[in-house]
């Protein structure tokens, strides 16, 4: 067996890649998926704004570091207790923590006050977290900007290849911009549909998947919660979502991963092994829906002109428990939803 770098099977036979099968007992299913998991041992990194410690929704925060300038002009990233700088990254981690309660969270903070921040603070939180091995890395966040193309799509199948989950958030705008458009990443979009547990197969590319993102309750600054809307929003859950199905099956690869998500998806019709058939309900999303276990506890824009911005943060909040704090004191609810950089 030969010791050359090469990408081809050299002198090795099949016998010597042989890889046993995952037993799945059965169907790939919501429960056998994630049923009984609450993501617990499961590494989740925010690349945001930073995350707001000790919010009710949020809870323990592992770590938390920052983006800055290091002496020699380039961006470095180091520890930090700065919190969340606008509210963004908060609300994507309350997110992920409603969806996988016991997964373990940790931030980096890219944004700054006005939901942006320079493309190379950007490529460095994310190398940053490709780096520490982050099972997954939630990125409700992008750009537009070729100039960072290239940098980003080779990190993006760096993390690939270490089997650490890119889950990206698509744009709001019908415009082409990066990391999620790249096929290592699981890319998101957001459906309008009641039930935050749904997700969907989005047969149409480039975005592959579709979860809750439309007048979502988020966690936001100073303890607060409001409400919002954007493709942001929804990328939090497939990020939960991938934190319990990594904790029950940790040996996943990210293309494993994928297909799991597709073949849950409440959209996707598996046909019946005993005959070949496909069940046709009458209406298969809430049939799909309904046999799925219960979850627990239940972008940004992009990176133009050197900026990074947030994906979603919706208009004000309406009275109620939007714009609140969790003791029914006024909050401050999230500025207008902010456009991309021309």
């Amino acid at each position: 067996m030969t010791n050359a770098l090469s990408w081809g099977l050299g002198d090795r036979r099949p016998d010597d890649i042989r890889v046993p099968a995952a037993a799945m007992g059965g169907p790939v299913t919501p429960d056998w998926a994630w049923g009984g998991s609450t993501g617990r041992g499961v590494r989740v990194c925010i690349v945001d704004s930073g995350v707001e410690r000790d919010h009710l929704m949020v809870g323990r925060v592992a770590s938390a570091h920052v983006v800055v300038e290091g002496d020699d002009g380039r961006p470095r990233t180091v520890p930090s207790d700065s919190g969340d700088a606008c509210g963004h990254g908060t609300a994507c981690a309350g997110i992920v923590r409603e969806v996988a309660p016991d997964c373990e969270l940790h931030s980096v903070r890219v944004l700054g006050e006005r939901f942006t921040g320079t493309g190379d603070f950007l490529l460095a939180g994310l190398r940053w977290a490709v780096e520490q091995g982050f099972d997954v890395i939630n990125m409700s966040l992008s750009t537009t900007h070729e100039r960072f193309l290239r940098e980003l799509h080779e990190l993006a199948d760096e993390a690939y290849f270490r089997r650490c989950v890119v889950v990206a958030s698509a744009h709001n705008s019908p415009v082409v911009s990066f990391p999620w458009r790249f096929s290592s990443v699981v890319s998101v979009g957001s459906h309008q549909e009641d039930d935050t547990g749904l997700h969907l197969y989005n047969p149409d590319p480039p975005v592959e998947f579709y979860a809750k993102g439309q007048d979502v309750r988020v966690a936001w600054l100073d303890n607060c919660v409001t409400r919002t809307t954007g493709n942001s929003f929804a990328t939090p859950r497939v990020a939960g979502l991938c934190a319990l199905i990594l904790a029950k099956h940790p040996a996943l690869t990210v293309f494993q991963l994928k297909t799991v998500l597709y073949l849950t998806a409440a959209n996707v019709r598996v046909p019946d092994r005993a005959d070949g058939t496909t069940p046709t309900p009458a209406d298969p999303v809430t049939a799909a829906a309904a046999a799925a276990p219960p979850r627990p506890g239940s972008g940004a824009d992009p990176v133009g002109d050197g900026l990074a911005h947030a994906h979603g943060a919706g208009p004000p909040a309406a009275p109620g428990d939007d714009g609140q704090r969790h003791d029914g004191r006024p909050g401050s609810p999230p500025p207008p939803e902010t456009e991309p950089e021309k």
